[in-house]
Parts: C-alpha cells; structure tokens; sequence
C-alpha cells in the first residue's frame, strides 16, 4: 500500500471517528446543554470545521497524487522523445556520411540499450528487425543507393511503431485510423524515395 494511500485511509478512519463521536456527543450535548443559549450552534460549528478539514486533506493529497503521477508521465515521455530522436538523428549521420564505420556500430549499440529502458515491445521488435537489415549493409561497411532505400523503408516501419508508441493512445481518443497512419507513413516514404 502507497503511502498516500496510508494516509488516505488514515484520515477516512479520523473522519468516520469524528463524526460518529461528533454524533454521539452532539446528542448528549443537546440533552445536557440545551438551556444554555447558542452551545448547540457552537457544537456544530466545531464539529463542522473538523470535517471539512478532514475532507479538505484527502482532497488534497489525491490532488497530489494525480499531480505526481502527471509530472513522471510528462517526463517519462519526454525521455522516450529524446532517445527516439537520438536514434533518428544518428541513423541520419550514418546515411549521409555514406559508410558504416565502427563508431556508428557502438553508438547504435548503446542506442539499443536506451532504447530496451523506455522503448514498448513493438518498437523493441521493429528495431530488431531493423537491425538485421543494418548489420547486412554494415558488412562492406558502404552505403550505396539500394541500401540507403532499405535503411529507409526499415526506418519508415520502426518510424511507425515509434509514433504508436509516443502518441498512439491520443490517436484512438481522437479516432484516428492506426492502419491509415502506417499506410500514410510507408506512402509518404515511398513518394520521397521515388523522387530521390
């Protein structure tokens, strides 16, 4: 059990006391108290401002709580971002220098791992298949044109898996189409190769 979730229950248990005490003294008070003017009044006002500041605490720390939970999922996302790009932008590198030397092996390497930290199961399997096709064009360590297309179309698949990661549950809320997103992002790679 959480320890906002302690506290929670710890203050339903006080408030859950206080009023049944409050309820239990209240009925005695206005037996013993009721010929003195306004104890009454004054038993209520106390017993009220007690619960409301019960209830204003559990308000409070569920307020936190979902406050914490929104501020690791922003970071969370943002750390995805990041290496997602790092690896894009390293894939760039390799492309346009035109050959694979060991460095770019140890960074795509050290990317892998980044990526096994944050990456979902899709990407982590897109990436791999990825990989294959990397490690067959690393072999004579040149890229040529064909192999530039190959990189491109793996990258384009990868790319799809990367966004249904990111941003895919905001998609369905909005009820966009993931098969047309994938179909959008293969045409969009194609159109750009053709050209190329």
């Amino acid at each position: 059990m959480s320890k906002l979730n302690r506290q929670n229950l710890i203050y339903l248990t006080l408030s859950t006391l206080l009023v049944t005490g409050g309820y239990l003294f209240l009925r005695y008070a206005y037996r013993v108290a009721d010929q003195f003017p306004f104890s009454q009044e004054i038993v209520l006002v106390i017993l009220g401002t007690i619960v409301t500041m019960f209830i204003t605490a559990i308000l409070l720390n569920k307020q936190t709580e979902v406050e914490l939970k929104k501020e690791e999922n922003i970071k969370f996302i943002d750390l995805k971002t990041s290496i997602y790009i790092e690896l894009i932008e390293h894939l760039e590198e390799v492309i346009l220098d035109g050959n694979i030397d060991e460095r770019d092996k140890i960074k795509l390497r050290i990317l892998a791992h980044k990526l096994a930290i944050v990456a979902s199961h899709g990407v982590l399997q897109q990436f791999e298949k990825f990989i294959e096709e990397f490690n067959k064009i690393a072999s004579d360590e040149m890229v040529d044109t064909g192999d530039i297309n190959t990189l491109m179309d793996e990258l384009a698949e990868l790319s799809i898996y990367i966004r249904k990661d990111l941003i895919g549950d905001l998609d369905m809320r909005h009820g966009i189409d993931q098969h047309k997103i994938a179909l959008q992002i293969l045409e969009n790679s194609d159109a750009l190769q053709a050209k190329g």
